[in-house]
């Protein structure tokens, strides 16, 4: 039976990249590994002709030979040498199919590892986990700075062990299984691979006599007690790193860090925008047409006098520079925007209601904005009539 086309088996274009190709082989193998497929008696061979392919097509030269003369350029006599080291051809089609396989092994199947003892050096020393506070403070707080204590609870190196997890800080010894290598052989159907030692989980070490304090773990779940520093200008998201605060690493490996979030509640009178304050001050309906001072807090907790001019309308702003937040890396201090809130009375007496009965009368040309809105409804009307 003719052999299947190369590009067909891996299901790309002639004239794909190497990434590409790589891409659709890792599927393929996926899809056929024998192990996953224990009820299909055809997924070998299918899974040798993938690697057949793949074996071939990942080589630029034995590419290149097979584009131009198809299967014939590895059945003897089409070129010389070649990387394959084989006179005659590049190594032949089955036979070398496990090579190409090992390149991307232990990205498809993770616990194994096509390489060696790489798998038990990356599992050695371990970095701490990082650790995250969410930090409340008050809008006071975040203008002038605070220093705070906080308890953060944690896994930290075992104080009678010194972290090794050996009964008197002894250090681990080789693992017998593997060999201190992390990983052990075993065979897989038609191909050998590697494990995660059973014995030692992968480290390469193993605890003869495990600390009674930590279990042989190494860790003990402690609080720490830390004092953090809060600058002035923080806003609600800031992050503040505490580096080596985290979680003790293991087998000597360094600690994590921690990571301090800040949230600032909201102020009952202070709005806050970046660097700038908004406070709404209410002035009565007289205070607004005949002016005045009022008084208006500050957030350092003192008092400022704003001048309320004759005639003023709600919404009006007033700027008071310099009233507002401090920038968190320097550069100055923001202002405090005061915002007029005109206040309609309520609850009038009699003689308040006759009052102003007669105060309505005798302003009626003194509404400029009201004179001009009925104006232009009076145009509107007429329009519409005409």
């Amino acid at each position: 039976m003719a052999k299947r086309d190369f590009y067909d088996i891996l299901g790309v274009e002639r004239g794909s990249s190497a990434e590409e190709i790589k891409k659709a082989y890792r599927k393929k193998a996926k899809e056929l590994h024998p192990d996953r497929n224990s009820d299909n008696p055809n997924a070998e061979a299918q899974f040798k002709e993938v690697n057949e392919a793949y074996d071939a097509l990942k080589d630029p030269d034995k590419k290149a030979a097979y584009d131009r003369f198809g299967h014939a350029a590895f059945e003897g006599g089409m070129g010389g040498g070649g990387r394959g080291g084989r006179p005659g051809g590049f190594g032949g089609g089955n036979a070398d199919f496990a090579s190409a396989f090992s390149d991307v092994f232990e990205d498809l199947f993770g616990d194994f590892v096509g390489g060696g003892g790489r798998g038990a050096a990356r599992a050695r020393a371990t970095r701490g986990s990082d650790l995250r506070y969410n930090m409340r403070i008050t809008l006071e707080e975040a203008y002038s700075g605070t220093k705070k204590t906080i308890r953060v609870p944690r896994l930290s190196a075992c104080e009678a062990c010194n972290g090794t997890g050996a009964e008197g800080g002894a250090e681990p010894v080789t693992c017998p299984t593997c060999s201190g290598m992390g990983k052990v052989r075993a065979q897989q159907g038609f191909f050998t691979v590697e494990r995660t030692c059973p014995t030692c989980g992968g480290s390469g070490q193993i605890v003869k006599n495990p600390c009674k304090v930590c279990a042989g773990a190494g860790r003990t779940e402690t609080e720490a007690s830390l004092s953090v520093n809060i600058p002035a200008g923080v806003e609600t998201g800031t992050r503040i790193r505490l580096s080596g605060e985290g979680e003790a690493g293991l087998r000597g490996g360094p600690p994590g860090d921690l990571y301090i979030f800040v949230n600032v509640t909201e102020h009952p009178i202070f709005k806050r925008d970046d660097v700038t304050l908004f406070c709404r001050v209410p002035v009565s309906m007289a205070r607004a047409a005949l002016g005045g001072e009022v008084e208006v807090p500050s957030i350092d907790g003192g008092r400022s006098r704003v001048k309320v001019p004759a005639g003023s309308q709600s919404g009006r702003q007033m700027r008071l520079r310099g009233k507002g937040m401090p920038a968190l890396r320097g550069g100055g201090q923001g202002d405090m925007l005061i915002e007029l809130a005109v206040e309609t009375p309520v609850n009038l007496t009699a003689r308040q209601k006759e009052l102003l009965e007669e105060f309505e009368k005798l302003s009626a040309e003194n509404n400029p904005e009201g004179s001009s809105f009925f104006n232009k409804v009076k145009g509107f009307w007429d329009g519409m009539k005409g």
